[in-house]
């Protein structure tokens, strides 16, 4: 599923993306509210930023063996972003840029023999440095859709969300407690996975188009567009 190159590759093209919308933003859209709950603009944005410098310490973490957490805590990283999202939209377009550039020095400096190599990320967990570039990409990609300035789910490039749906499956939702069984079974090609814990229980039939499961998995919909023919759609955890 990972492929280092192709992803790090992708993070270029949807920063670029990312970059546009928001250059074409007015100044006091900064300030009005995102679509996620609580956040403004500048707090998506300032986020996005951090992230990305979060990611440099893993990837330079995996690169010198020396452990390099992304925050300095969770209270800094909260701090960081409620101190940096009322800047003017001229700075946070700089610091995008900026971090932007910095990760993409360190994905390149990272050696093809280090990539198996395990980092630790937020709330404990393990991650191969492989992967980061498409945690990178998936904080890109739906964060810009958590913008609300008309890039939609609909408009993610059909291979993130396949890629995107099989992290969640495979890595993220598999075995947790707070997920039941799934049979996520997407419009195109009607493609099925499974993922939710084991235990015997019947799995819980969700159809729909990949753009409106993925939606869904991430807490970004209700489940608008998805049909469940065992009953109501299963409520999940957030992705936190």
């Amino acid at each position: 599923m990972t492929d280092y190159a192709r992803d790090a590759a992708a993070v270029r093209g949807a920063t670029d993306r990312l970059m546009s919308s928001v250059s074409r933003l007015e100044e006091s859209a900064v300030g009005e509210p995102s679509l996620l709950p609580g956040w403004t603009r500048g707090h998506v944005l300032a986020h996005l930023a951090r992230n990305a410098d979060a990611m440099v310490n893993l990837l330079t973490w995996a690169r010198t063996g020396e452990p390099t957490p992304m925050y300095e805590s969770e209270d800094a990283r909260d701090s960081a972003i409620g101190d940096a999202a009322g800047r003017p939209l001229p700075v946070h377009l700089d610091d995008l840029r900026t971090s932007a550039f910095r990760l993409y020095a360190a994905a390149a400096a990272l050696p093809a023999g280090r990539r198996s190599y395990e980092v630790t990320m937020r709330r404990g967990v393990l991650e191969p440095a492989g992967r980061l570039p498409f945690r990178r990409l998936f904080e890109v990609e739906l964060h810009h859709v958590d913008l609300g300035v008309g890039y939609t789910l609909a408009d993610l490039p059909a291979a993130f969300v396949e890629h995107a749906l099989d992290f969640l499956t495979e890595v993220r939702f598999a075995g947790q407690p707070g997920v039941p069984p799934l049979r996520l079974v997407s419009g195109e090609g009607g493609r099925v996975r499974h993922t939710g814990r084991a235990g015997g229980e019947p799995p819980v039939t969700v159809e729909g188009s990949a753009a409106a499961l993925l939606g869904w998995l991430t807490g970004r919909t209700d489940g608008a567009g998805l049909s469940c023919p065992d009953g109501p759609l299963p409520v999940l955890p957030p992705l936190g």
